[in-house]
């Protein structure tokens, strides 16, 4: 089904209340800094949660999930810790000092050093995101350099100049050498997760090592357009019962069509009308779960014709219909509900 990742981090964060993000440490019997104990604040309308483990000295791997459409992030700046972030699910976006916007779509991964991102805010386009974050003290990784690495004399000097020095991140699109590298991480069971973690950090690494620096992000726009289709994006999810067309759109916000269609994309990751087809419909999931409205109620607010029309596109997307969406999740709710009360 095209909404399970969507399903499957709401799940996740069924039990966090809406303007949080949990933050769950696990034990660190290593000595060394750690970005989150130290001058670390964040805030958000939506919710999150990020698990966060200390597989080296100097070497933390956070599991990261969101239900937000942003979440503004304060926390130590500085150039010589490596953020290393994968996007499995959704959507990521930064906007940077430099005036450089960039975001990840799933599979993609960025790396920049915390001084680019010590106060600053990270965007959701989708509305939800399942990831991994890595933060690598590149001194204390010199210091305590685990033996792997250290028999082929890994240089993290090399490593600092590569990608910690520029003002705005490198990416790496998706591929079957990130894959082969994040994929294992996802849905370890908490007795693997630490082997898991200290192997492929390292095999991460070794595989940062041999690349060139000469790497370009996929979805590079600047932050003034990136501001320009949130504020259409505003528009268009705020009105969900007005279809609104490329060319209004373009003439209303003084954009050629073209450009409009390729920043959008580039931002939110897909076409405005995928876009917007999606939104409704997991807009329509969310009235359905919790609202008494009727199936066509809902079909007029989220900006369909007739009941049929949005009946036909609610299938296509969670392979239920509306009202056995709605049935389901109840069912399922009401069975929580009753385990939670034993």
């Amino acid at each position: 089904m095209k909404h399970e990742p969507f399903i499957q981090i709401e799940s996740i964060l069924c039990d966090i209340p809406n303007g949080s993000l949990v933050l769950e440490q696990h034990t660190d019997d290593h000595q060394g800094s750690n970005l989150f104990t130290e001058q670390f604040e964040s805030q958000t309308s939506g919710k999150g949660k990020l698990e966060i483990y200390p597989v080296f000295p100097g070497i933390l791997l956070s599991l990261d999930w969101f239900l937000a459409d942003q979440v503004s992030f304060r926390h130590g700046a500085n150039r010589h810790i490596l953020e290393i972030t994968h996007c499995r699910f959704g959507r990521i976006g930064w906007n940077f000092k430099s005036g450089t916007s960039v975001y990840l779509g799933s599979g993609d991964l960025s790396l920049h050093s915390t001084d680019c991102c010590a106060d600053s805010v990270m965007t959701f386009p989708l509305g939800y995101c399942e990831g991994i974050s890595i933060f690598i003290n590149l001194k204390e990784l010199s210091l305590h350099m685990p033996p792997i690495l250290r028999d082929i004399m890994l240089d993290p000097d090399l490593l600092y100049r590569w990608f910690c020095l520029p003002e705005t991140p490198a990416v790496l699109p998706s591929g079957p050498d990130i894959d082969v590298i994040f994929r294992p991480l996802y849905g370890l069971p908490e007795q693997l997760r630490m082997p898991y973690f200290k192997l492929k950090v390292q095999e991460l690494l070794l595989y940062l090592y041999r690349l060139s620096p000469e790497i370009s992000a996929p979805a590079q726009v600047q932050s003034r357009q990136a501001a320009l289709m949130q504020e259409i994006h505003h528009q268009l999810t705020e009105h969900l019962d007005r279809r609104y067309t490329i060319e209004e759109l373009s003439r209303q916000y003084l954009i050629n069509t073209s450009s409009l269609k390729e920043i959008f994309k580039g931002v939110y990751g897909m076409p405005i009308a995928t876009y917007m087809k999606e939104f409704r419909i997991r807009k329509a999931m969310e009235l359905l779960q919790q609202t008494d409205d009727s199936i066509a109620e809902i079909a007029a607010k989220v900006g369909y014709e007739t009941q049929g029309k949005f009946a036909k596109a609610f299938k296509e997307f969670t392979n239920l219909t509306p009202s056995s969406y709605r049935k389901k999740y109840r069912e399922g709710n009401f069975i929580q509900q009753k385990r939670t009360d034993v």
